[in-house]
């Protein structure tokens, strides 16, 4: 039974037969109907703290900043929609954005720091020393998963018609609205690169391909709202437009395939209008996964794939090779899509929205008793997706609502650090060009209070994360 049938067919039985049963179960029985083996327990690294492994990535090399600022989220879990104007102060996610893009780069200013960015990327894949020239494109990829309707959240109701989200936290039931990609964070992310790195609209393109996703009118509207003729410009990149406006559909480019590096997962491709970008910023979600444990950076390209004799734009072929149940050292799909020269080879940012985060891939969003009862209220940025990835899930980890974070949810992360040589002995080569080397660096912190990584205690490898509120 597929995922979507299975949620209708648990949707038949009465609400209020729904109210004490797991949050976890359609996904538990998925797991084992995909995986063959029995639901998994709660994430537990499989390594000491402080473990470093791989190669740091950036500027700084392993860097990762994070800003939480409550300011930036005031929903009351009732009112309207957590996404709305009301509910979310984009001044202060402008702020939160510009402070990153400073600690990340070490630069005064956000002119600076953009600079630095590209001049980064090109020096790092030997393209030379510029900055962004006009007519280099740059493709954004979010995570649109749950934008499957013409009215953006429709979706957000639980089989039932419950509140995936009610009663979290212990204050009034919350109207069940799904984890979608914040219009504040992305019009924050867009004004940044047309006003501060000097960007043409033109060259900016926002993206999820996937058949049934669609980049909605919260984000669309919020960055045509401003006059200046670089947001008119920006592009739309979508797997179904559902005739709200001006929005592109894909083309597959068949001269670049994605050759996964298990014989089992068939060839991929990407869009022609991705693979014509010279940059690219994943700009993903943090939260869990109902199959894989997390989705984060690693699998934001979930919606990028397209597969001609395996369900087109659609990643479902390769849910089978992320999931969570897999025993460590196995081959993973992710590390191919990260290491690919036109994903994470060409992107030269990587940030997570983690200003209203969901329980799971379909679930409601919810507030964090580890942050006083309140939002996540986060964003998280860095030059290396490995060690992004590994902050993200240590903060998903130590989240007691964060239930689905489970299983081996950092195997994909192990044989990304150590792509060269991989636990599995898999050869990871998805463009063709050669075996990968490491994506990045990879450990986890010394403990919840604290938070400290290997660089923050005075070492020379692995992670640094600098924390600001």
């Amino acid at each position: 039974m597929r995922r979507r049938c299975f949620l209708k067919s648990l949707a038949a039985a009465p609400a209020a037969g729904l109210v004490h049963v797991p949050l976890a179960l359609p996904w538990k029985a998925v797991a084992q109907q995909r995986g063959g083996m029995a639901p998994s327990d709660p994430f537990k690294p499989s390594e000491p703290a402080n473990n470093p492994i791989g190669a740091g990535k950036g500027i700084y090399p392993g860097r990762v900043v994070w800003v939480r600022d409550a300011n930036a989220t005031s929903w009351d879990g009732a009112t309207g929609h957590w996404w709305d104007d009301a509910n979310t102060n984009q001044k202060v996610v402008d702020g939160m954005t510009s402070q990153l893009l400073r600690n990340l780069t070490g630069r005064r200013n956000e002119k600076q720091a953009w600079d630095a960015l590209f001049r980064s990327f090109n020096d790092a894949r030997k393209l030379g020393g510029s900055g962004y020239r006009p007519g280099e494109r740059i493709a954004i990829k979010i995570n649109c998963n749950q934008d499957r309707s013409p009215e953006w959240g429709a979706l957000a109701s639980s089989p039932g018609g419950a509140p995936s989200g009610a009663a979290r936290g212990g204050g009034p039931p919350m109207a069940a609205q799904n984890g979608l990609p914040s219009p504040h964070a992305v019009v924050a992310l867009v004004a940044e690169l047309i006003e501060m790195a000097g960007v043409r609209g033109e060259d900016i393109m926002v993206y999820d391909v996937t058949g049934a996703r669609n980049v909605g009118q919260p984000i669309h509207n919020r960055i045509r709202a401003n006059s200046n003729r670089e947001f008119q410009a920006v592009k739309f990149l979508v797997g179904a437009d559902y005739n709200l406006g001006d929005r592109m559909s894909p083309a597959p480019d068949m001269a670049n395939p994605i050759r996964f590096s298990k014989t089992e997962v068939p060839t991929g491709y990407l869009a022609r209008q991705v693979t014509e970008a010279k940059y690219m910023i994943n700009m993903a979600l943090l939260r869990p996964h109902g199959m894989a444990g997390v989705t984060l950076i690693g699998k934001n390209h979930f919606g990028s794939v397209h597969f001609p004799n395996d369900g087109g734009w659609s990643p479902r072929i390769l849910h089978n090779s992320v999931l969570r149940t897999q025993p460590m050292g196995s081959y993973n799909a992710l590390v191919d899509l990260m290491g690919h020269r036109h994903l994470g080879g060409k992107t030269m940012l990587y940030i997570l929205d983690g200003l209203y985060t969901a329980e799971h891939n379909e679930g409601s969003v919810f507030r964090w008793a580890s942050f006083g009862d309140h939002w996540a209220s986060s964003i998280l940025m860095s030059q290396d997706p490995v060690a992004i990835d590994s902050v993200a899930l240590d903060l998903l980890r130590s989240e007691p609502r964060a239930t689905q974070v489970r299983g081996n949810a950092d195997n994909y992360l192990h044989e990304a650090a150590q792509a060269a040589k991989p636990p599995s002995g898999t050869v990871y080569n998805p463009d063709g060009g050669g075996a990968l080397a490491s994506l990045g660096a990879h450990e986890h912190w010394n403990d919840d209070d604290a938070r400290k990584y290997s660089r923050n205690l005075g070492r020379k490898e692995g992670i640094e994360l600098i924390a600001g509120a």
